[in-house]
């Protein structure tokens, strides 16, 4: 095999299991789409939590919180462990909080420069009021 043909085999390689990465990201938020999702996280980011407790935290029914459980750990986001008669969650990897807080912070970012464009378009419209001869329009 010379070695543009080498290159090209390896890029294929590559660009693959980028896909297979990318498609990966993508089930996971598909996953945490849900807003109740994300809120057991961050609840489950203070350490394990039995459902019961879980639920009651949030203000949820017990079976609601176990369907939402059931899904974040198909998703490999959420462990449980067995403690007694009772199973506790807590999450498979820290660093999800991690990326929960990037793209809150992202989100912030994104309000405030809609905020500002929104002021420097009340403060365009304001200017241009001033501007504008008395009844005419």
């Amino acid at each position: 095999m010379g070695r543009p043909a080498l290159i090209s085999v390896c890029a294929y390689v590559d660009s693959q299991a980028m896909d297979e990465i990318t498609i990966l990201q993508a089930e996971i938020l598909k996953t945490l789409a849900s807003p109740r999702r994300i809120e057991i996280l961050h609840a489950l980011a203070t350490g394990p939590i039995e459902v019961g407790r879980l639920a009651k935290s949030l203000g949820a029914s017990q079976p609601n919180v176990s369907q939402h459980l059931a899904v974040l750990r198909g998703a490999g986001l959420v462990e449980a462990e067995r403690a007694g008669r009772e199973v506790r969650y807590r999450l498979a990897d820290p660093d999800v909080m991690v990326a929960c807080g990037v793209m809150q912070a992202v989100l912030e970012r994104r309000l405030a420069r809609l905020g500002e464009m929104a002021g420097a378009g009340s403060a365009t419209a304001s200017t241009l009021m001033t501007l504008t001869p008395t009844g005419q329009h």
